[in-house]
């Protein structure tokens, strides 16, 4: 068994690879050299592994690549994989997210985009469409852009019926039970400080949504000021922020195997944006919300750098593999669910997406 962990930076992919331990790695790369990579996965479903890359192509704009050899060669659809159809005012300005679906459904991968768009591929990710439950969606006019664009940046399918969560900013977060046709916002509890109604049916500008690995109602959530939990999926949220020493932050992350068990990487204010006292820490909760505790041995002190959305993630592995890539190019690695942390890689250029895998 092998770890991969693919890194999307503002100028190309690296991957690294565990061999056994998940303490030493090997860094290869750069793929896409030049290439922002804001969304990257790996999609193991597959006989060979399939590694998607979100990418902006420079003067020839975003698409979607891929690499079925581990990023020895890449491939993309002519004329784009995402393009939206004639008659839209719209043209595609990122690809902020790829997820895989449940292995139930080999073929099919979600992305969300900016502008506000969520496409649905059943080939793969050679090809998307739109879907336009979300499009057309009543509210989708008055969602504002955030400080990074207006953007779908979480797409969370249920593996075990046809529910797709969304989250995206602003607008907070989006619920179809029927597979994308219909859509209702669920965001009854999140503030929305900015705004002069502080809690509004949407417009929130949610950071990142996680579900917990015992149960498809229960959602975390890191808010632009702000951690919540809804144990009735998104229906109501409740703030889970006390003992952290920040609320607000960009990531939030779920262990894909124990329950109540959840990461975030706290920021200072909102402006600041930087680890507080310049310490960079990730807190982690082990009930839910209810407590957290600091963990932080292998991280530096004097870091005034932050951690982005998709920057952080989690493997399958057992205890729980925790990856935090932050924007001053580094990338750390926990193999004890954030117990010790071990650099990865350093002087990358600014970490938007760090993905983790297990390979056969």
């Amino acid at each position: 068994m092998a770890d991969l962990l693919a890194i999307g930076t503002r100028k190309g992919l690296w991957l690294a690879r565990s061999d056994d331990d998940r303490r030493t790695w090997a860094v290869e790369g750069p793929h896409l050299l030049g290439q922002e990579v804001a969304a990257v996965c790996v999609d193991t479903r597959r006989r060979a592994p399939r590694l998607l890359a979100g990418i902006q192509y420079g003067h020839w704009g975003p698409t979607v690549m891929w690499s079925d050899d581990l990023g020895g060669t890449w491939q993309e659809t002519d004329h784009g994989a995402i393009r939206f159809p004639e008659g839209e005012d719209a043209a595609l300005a990122r690809v902020w997210q790829l997820r895989p679906d449940s292995a139930d459904r080999p073929d099919v991968v979600w992305a969300g985009c900016e502008p506000h768009s969520l496409w649905r591929s059943t080939d793969g990710g050679c090809s998307f469409e739109l879907v336009r439950g979300l499009w057309e969606h009543p509210h989708r006019k008055t969602w504002e852009p955030g400080g990074g664009g207006g953007a779908v940046h979480t797409v969370l399918p249920d593996p075990a019926s046809d529910r797709v969560t969304v989250a995206m900013s602003t607008g907070g977060v989006y619920v179809s039970e029927d597979g994308g046709s219909e859509w209702e916002p669920r965001n009854r509890g999140i503030t929305a400080v900015f705004l002069p109604e502080p809690l509004p049916e949407y417009g929130q500008c949610v950071h990142k949504v996680a579900v917990d690995a015992g149960d498809p109602d229960r959602l975390y959530a890191q808010n632009h000021f702000g951690v919540f939990r809804s144990d009735d999926a998104g229906g109501t949220w409740s703030s889970i922020a006390e003992g952290l020493p920040a609320d607000f932050g960009f990531p939030i992350v779920s262990s894909p195997r124990t329950p109540g068990t959840a990461w975030v990487v706290p920021l200072v204010a909102d402006m600041q944006r930087v680890p507080p006292d310049g310490r960079l820490r990730v807190h982690r909760t082990r009930d839910a919300g209810a407590t957290w505790t600091e963990l932080g041995e292998g991280l530096p002190d004097g870091s005034w750098t932050a951690v982005m959305r998709d920057a952080a993630c989690a493997d399958e592995g057992d205890p729980t593999g925790i990856y935090v890539g932050t924007r001053d190019g580094c990338v750390y690695a926990s193999a004890d669910e954030g117990d010790t942390f071990a650099l990865v890689a350093g002087h990358l250029p600014d970490v938007l997406c760090v993905r983790a895998a297990r390979l056969p």
